[in-house]
């Protein structure tokens, strides 16, 4: 559906609102589809073609919203009539930060459209091809593809549309004691080589076979792409958040020194390879921020509310539905080095190579303390060489502390853009990282 007709659907919902009120609506149409795959045999097929008008109004400062998936002129009334009902029961919002003024978004179109016409057949091609080069190992996962048009307009003027389509490639294979994980992301499903991803997972999971213990305790890292995006998700939302900063619960401290000087770290929707539209869901312009330079902290993101909680200014960050959680960066990318993967293992004296981490739990989001379990491959290094593969590890680990001043040894040329993230939101383009220390508390086990 083209933005043009979406923005018309906008204009129709703005029409019914009563004089007087302020209202925001955002209406979303396309398709997302997924092709699922266990025991080496794709399994599922499944495709939604989607709609989604969302209403926000606010009445004498008290505010409420919902959504519907149909667009016709009854449900349109329902649901304004709905929200305006609603409104008027709710108490005064006192952090209310009105509406999103007039203001053009970055000149991007992250669309593909051989990706937002892909059949099944074509997800189908990458998982065979996935398959194929497992060489006989159990493999499973999925292909993703995805194209969604957006627009949004409000009473106060503001009027923007966008599209944005996304791929996804995900697996495993499995030996009979061991698995290995490869996956990637982009805007382009044809940039999904599914023979390359499938070859990386059988390496993994053949070298990680007749795994062994290891003792607990402080090892040098070598963290894949998939782990470093771990780690900066819950910066992202513990600590760089707007509103986990008004409420103290961040460990951000603008202008100090915080990381190692090796990092820079921004939220960037014009990123080339960057995924999604380039406004929030308030209609506010998304625009490169800078998070950190050179290890200095440098900016929040923010949503309307922590904006005007912090005296600040939007960066385009609101997220339908994640309001209790305020602003969410979508777009992260960790600035690469110059080591490649190969060299950032050479350097370790010894240490472990690191594929995935998962089941995080934040135990403390000021110190950025995460507990959790590694998968999918993990490896002992001595002397720049991998030895032997290792059982599964827990780690309780301040992941501020671990790319502290000096901690941060060497970071990688292998940017990697990874789906999702680790709470489902944008996607991140991150480097593997050599970390001096990480602390693992244990087995898999306990």
């Amino acid at each position: 559906m083209t933005a043009d007709r979406l923005l018309a659907t906008c204009e129709r919902v703005l029409d019914l609102v009563e004089t007087g009120a302020e209202a925001e609506v955002t209406v979303s149409a396309g398709t997302e589809a997924l092709t699922r795959f266990a025991t080496s045999f794709i399994h599922q097929n499944v495709a939604d073609d989607a709609r989604s008008v969302h209403l926000r109004v606010e009445i004498d400062g008290r505010v409420a919203e919902a959504s519907v998936n149909q667009a016709d002129d009854e449900a349109l009334g329902r649901l304004v009539a709905s929200v305006t009902e609603a409104a008027r029961l709710r108490p005064v919002d006192p952090g209310w930060p009105g509406l999103a003024p007039v203001a053009d978004a970055p000149d991007v179109d992250h669309w593909d459209q051989a990706t937002a016409d892909a059949d099944p057949a074509e997800r189908a091609e990458r998982v065979g091809a996935f398959v194929s080069a497992a060489d006989g190992l159990e493999t499973a996962g999925f292909c993703s593809t995805e194209g969604v048009t957006t627009a949004f307009a409000n009473s106060a003027g503001q009027r923007l549309a966008g599209r944005a389509t996304s791929a996804a490639l995900d697996g495993i294979a499995r030996t009979g004691s061991s698995d290995g994980s490869a996956r990637a992301a982009s805007r382009r499903l044809s940039d999904l080589d599914g023979a390359h991803l499938g070859a990386d997972a059988t390496r993994r999971a053949r070298d990680s076979a007749d795994a062994a213990d290891l003792e607990p305790g402080r090892y040098e890292v070598v963290l894949e792409p998939s782990c470093v995006v771990n780690l900066l998700s819950f910066l992202a939302l513990h600590g760089f958040n707007g509103r986990a900063v008004d409420e103290g619960r961040s460990f951000a401290r603008l202008g100090e020194q915080q990381f190692d000087a090796a990092l820079t770290l921004a939220d960037d929707v014009t990123h080339p390879v960057a995924i999604g539209v380039p406004f929030d869901a308030e209609g506010t312009p998304k625009r490169r921020v800078e998070l950190v330079r050179d290890g200095v902290t440098s900016s929040l993101v923010h949503d309307r509310r922590t904006a005007k909680a912090l005296d600040a200014e939007s960066t385009g960050h609101a997220v339908a539905g994640a309001g209790a959680w305020g602003a969410i960066p979508a777009n992260l990318v960790l600035e690469p080095g110059a080591v490649s993967h190969d060299e950032l293992v050479a350097r370790v004296e010894r240490g472990l190579l690191v594929t995935d981490f998962w089941y995080t739990r934040i135990l403390d989001p000021r110190t950025q303390v995460v507990t959790g379990l590694t998968r999918n491959g993990v490896w002992l290094v001595e002397n720049g060489q991998v030895v032997r593969p290792v059982t599964n590890l827990r780690f309780t680990q301040s992941y501020l502390d671990a790319l502290a001043p000096g901690n941060v040894l060497d970071i990688g040329t292998d940017l990697t853009l990874v789906g999702g993230g680790t709470f489902g939101i944008g996607a991140y383009a991150v480097p593997s990282l050599h970390l001096a220390s990480w602390n693992f508390t244990g087995g898999a086990s306990g």
